[in-house]
């Protein structure tokens, strides 16, 4: 892809406030080695953990020499910089004064759990007016809060295991009590909004119970318990907006308990199998699943969708776990994988998500160009 004769200019974001800014330092690594040199301009900006904005002007170095010697993950350091939110803004402008970066083409946001997969990057960038990959800001708040998602998913009439949700300062006792009837033990509780399995514990007895509600309630203000399902993990990658495609199916096989943040991105022990091993008709029904998840939480570009397969007990078939609108991209994760065994290899993928950016894009700002409709006399 390229803009009237030269290079798309693309805004990597990565690092950013969440507890999975080490995953995002990783992610951005394996997106920048995989964008084209002779199609895109890449600008990297790391933001801290205090939500600083600084020019990753080492990061920037590697990908202009060498991709082949980049590290595991970027570093966050550089120039402080902020992004001019003025109308026809969308540079990035030095704190201590100097020249700023042109306006950039495109956004590629890849910012993991609170303050980047929630919705409000995404505000922000509609309001400079700036074309990012990824859902909107609704599909992204939805996509991000469990709470929300599930419901989304009920309202729908989409299979979910049964859940519970309690907000901080509500009792927790007769919550526990309430769990224990509802849902049984085990049992996992989870913090509404993160992701990577960060702040997930699973409840055997009340006092894993109450010890799994602390630690969910450290990383945010809501959380979920959820029952725990006997069944194989399947996961379905999906890609557009109108109408979305759903990949093959894979299969997440942990090495732990359960699929934890260690299994994921330190480890390395669990078995992602792609495809999964699934009859035409399971696999035909769970893409169907995904697509309808997908559109149940108004995402748009890319999500991964994650299910149970219930196969012993209820045996109630796929049920709708959650779905990621920023999913992983390290070379272990199962977002691009799912991609390449359904024909579209890495580049390709980041290819098509930056046309759908921009496509989307141009079509918003077409609209917000129409001027109000003039009400009729009475």
């Amino acid at each position: 892809m390229r803009m009237a004769g030269r290079r798309v200019r693309v805004l990597l974001l990565f690092g950013g406030r969440s507890a999975e800014h080490d995953v995002s330092r990783m992610t951005a690594v394996a997106v920048a080695r995989a964008l084209d040199p002779a199609k895109y301009d890449v600008v990297p900006v790391a933001i801290t953990t205090e939500g600083a904005w600084l020019l990753a002007e080492e990061a920037r170095a590697l990908l202009a020499s060498s991709r082949d010697a980049l590290p595991a993950a970027f570093a966050i350091e550089g120039a402080p910089v902020d992004i001019n939110t003025q109308p026809g803004g969308g540079e990035l402008v030095p704190l201590g004064g100097g020249p700023g970066d042109p306006r950039v083409d495109v956004v590629l946001p890849l910012l993991h759990g609170p303050y980047g997969e929630d919705g409000t990057i995404q505000g922000l960038l509609d309001t400079v007016g700036l074309p990012y990959v990824g859902s909107g800001v609704l599909g992204s708040a939805v996509g991000m809060d469990k709470v929300m998602m599930k419901r989304a998913f009920l309202g729908c009439g989409l299979p979910t295991p049964r859940f519970l949700a309690l907000r901080e300062g509500h009792p927790v006792a007769p919550f526990c009590r309430e769990v224990e009837r509802e849902l049984g033990l085990p049992c996992f509780v989870k913090p509404a909004n993160m992701g990577s399995s960060v702040g997930v514990s699973k409840a055997r007895d009340r006092a894993e119970l109450e010890a799994a509600i602390e630690l969910a309630l450290a990383y945010d203000e809501w959380l979920l318990a959820e029952e725990a399902v006997t069944g194989r993990e399947i996961e379905v990658a999906v890609l557009g907006d109108d109408p979305p495609e759903a990949s093959v199916p894979g299969e997440v096989v942990p090495a732990a308990d359960f699929y934890d943040y260690a299994d994921k991105y330190e480890d390395g022990r669990a078995q992602l199998l792609a495809p999964a091993q699934l009859s035409e008709a399971q696999a035909t029904d769970v893409r169907r699943l995904a697509v309808a998840g997908f559109e149940a939480c108004r995402c748009e570009a890319m999500a991964r969708v994650d299910f149970f397969l219930e196969e012993t007990g209820p045996a109630r078939g796929f049920l709708l776990n959650e779905l990621n609108t920023i999913p992983g991209f390290t070379p272990i994760s199962m977002y691009p994988r799912l991609w390449q065994v359904s024909g579209v290899t890495y580049p390709e993928l980041i290819d098509r998500l930056i046309r759908l950016a921009i496509e989307r894009h141009q079509r918003r700002a077409a609209r917000a160009g129409r001027q109000r409709p003039v009400r009729p006399p009475l």
